[in-house]
């Protein structure tokens, strides 16, 4: 089947937003829950894909198939960036309905030889109806050329809100666990310097929203909300060096975002809209 047959295809799913899973959560990111309403992004642990251990690749991700394109020849797959339109927050104990769509399917060539960009649309559903509407870019590629390739340095941002940490071992570990990402890159140290050629643990890119999204937020100030977040991966960063998240308000009112590793370098930048 041509991957562009895949286009359209459906699928609906039901789950609960089970209070343990916000309370890992706000553990894990060190940020307190205050009431039943879930912050941004953490339905992302929500919907999980557990599969048998012969329903497992290599890398710890389902085998090819399903309801995605079965990109079989190539071999590292990541969550490139995506769209979020925030409608309402999940509340704790809210039953909820997820339709996903495959919007589009394309190949091009990048300087790591062939890739393949798939991007999945979901709405979430709850009991008062739209709580959620978003795009998802999913990246397939070969094992050519380096992981991760040096990049310079971004300047500075002057009066930019600036915070900082080191994610570690333990922190990604519960944000695979939580989020039900069986992806090796996050916690096999020996798979993922030795089999991918990372220099130590991926930070997760959904990870990296996350903390942005907060970040946004606590640029805003008391009673801000989060109604749009766009965000893009630029690079990977890894556990045990700092990682620092930069925001700022442009003139038009748009929080624009940034996560850079040790050297400066940009990973992940993203843009907000508050209301």
């Amino acid at each position: 089947m041509a991957f562009e047959e895949f286009v359209g295809r459906q699928e609906e799913r039901q789950d609960r937003a089970d209070p343990r899973l916000a309370e890992g959560m706000a553990a894990t990111l060190g940020r307190p829950l205050e009431g039943d309403a879930w912050p941004a992004l953490w339905h992302w642990t929500l919907f999980q894909d557990w599969r048998m251990p012969d329903g497992l690749g290599p890398d710890g991700h389902p085998r090819r198939g399903g309801f995605l394109p079965p990109v079989h020849d190539l071999p590292r797959r990541m969550w490139a960036g995506g769209r979020v339109t925030f409608h309402a927050p999940v509340r704790t104990g809210d039953a909820l309905r997820r339709v996903s769509t495959i919007l589009s399917v394309k190949e091009k060539s990048g300087g790591s030889g062939r890739l393949v960009f798939v991007t999945v649309g979901h709405v979430l559903h709850g009991p008062a109806g739209m709580l959620v509407e978003e795009e998802q870019d999913i990246v397939y590629r070969g094992t050519e050329g380096a992981a991760v390739k040096a990049a310079p340095a971004a300047p500075a941002w002057d009066g930019a809100l600036e915070a900082s940490l080191v994610p570690d071992p333990v922190m990604l570990f519960r944000y695979s666990a939580l989020t039900g990402n069986g992806h090796r890159i996050h916690y096999d140290h020996p798979y993922v310097t030795q089999e991918e050629g990372y220099p130590g643990l991926v930070v997760h890119g959904p990870l990296q929203a996350t903390l942005l999204a907060r970040h946004a937020l606590d640029l805003g100030g008391k009673g801000a909300r989060l109604s749009r977040l766009a965000y893009r991966g630029k690079r990977p960063c890894f556990d045990g060096r700092r990682l620092t998240l930069l925001g700022r308000r442009e003139a038009d009112g748009m929080i624009r975002l940034e996560t850079r590793d040790e050297t400066g370098a940009t990973c992940q930048e993203a843009e907000a809209v508050l209301v």
